[in-house]
């Protein structure tokens, strides 16, 4: 039997890139899953039915509190309620270089709206949903640049130090309801967004030469660790961060 055969796992930024790669193994996993993104995610969706799994496509807004009511509705209405959340949708591909002196007001609030306060409203949004079925799996997603610093990225590394913050919280809070929260911390991944953003070849190979594992990080690569937060092999694990990044901060 596959490890997550039935459950129901919404996966949010899900259109491309590390999120596509999420939603298709929780497919392979027999999970039904929601393939959710502010983009189209329906070429998603499509590819995991012609590949024999279960997916439906939800265009949503993770800031906005009506877009995701609508999406727990019809997850529920064709799925069932949610078991499983991969809060994975944020803003960084898009995102240059920026001094902390050269950076608006405006760019650090609509990173931190999208990728600290749109994982706190998607939680908000699939608890309800999740105590229909007395248990959940929450996993957030922050980032290894929070412990390097990330220079010129001040707005995206504070957010994602936010999200291990939101993920301690909301284990301690959420823990008698049966519902665990947890956060994978990748590496620098070689995601369609890194391998096409024209300012990031500079961090390629320091990131490289600072890791044990030498080679490059792969979408791929997150996927154990995915599957493990997502199943019942981390039946006894709440309020957790793994780093996912072949060693490069060893601790």
């Amino acid at each position: 039997m596959a490890r997550l055969e039935g459950k129901v796992a919404v996966v949010t930024g899900a259109a491309q890139g590390i999120g596509e790669v999420y939603a298709k193994a929780l497919a392979k996993e027999d999970a039904k899953v929601v393939v959710s993104d502010i983009a189209d995610p329906s070429r998603v969706a499509e590819e995991i039915n012609a590949d024999g799994g279960s997916a439906i496509a939800i265009e949503a807004d993770i800031t906005s509190d009506d877009s995701l009511a609508a999406l727990v509705e019809k997850t529920e209405a064709d799925f069932g309620p949610i078991e499983i959340l991969v809060n994975n949708a944020a803003l960084f591909a898009e995102l240059m270089i920026t001094p902390i002196m050269e950076m608006s007001n405006e760019e650090w609030d609509r990173v931190m709206r999208v990728n600290a306060r749109g994982s706190f409203q998607c939680i908000k949004a699939a608890v309800p949903s999740m105590l229909k079925n007395g248990r959940g799996k929450i996993i957030n997603i922050s980032s290894g640049t929070f412990y390097y610093g990330g220079p010129g990225f001040a707005n995206y590394v504070s957010s994602k130090g936010a999200i291990l913050g939101l993920t301690r919280s909301a284990a301690r809070e959420l823990g008698d309801k049966n519902i665990h929260v947890n956060c994978i911390i990748p590496g620098f991944t070689e995601s369609e967004g890194v391998q096409n953003h024209p300012q990031l070849d500079i961090a390629r190979a320091p990131t490289l030469q600072s890791r044990i594992l030498k080679r490059d990080m792969m979408p791929e690569d997150l996927i154990g660790t995915l599957l493990f937060f997502a199943s019942e092999d981390s039946d006894f694990l709440t309020g957790q961060s793994i780093n996912v990044d072949g060693g490069k901060y060893c601790q």
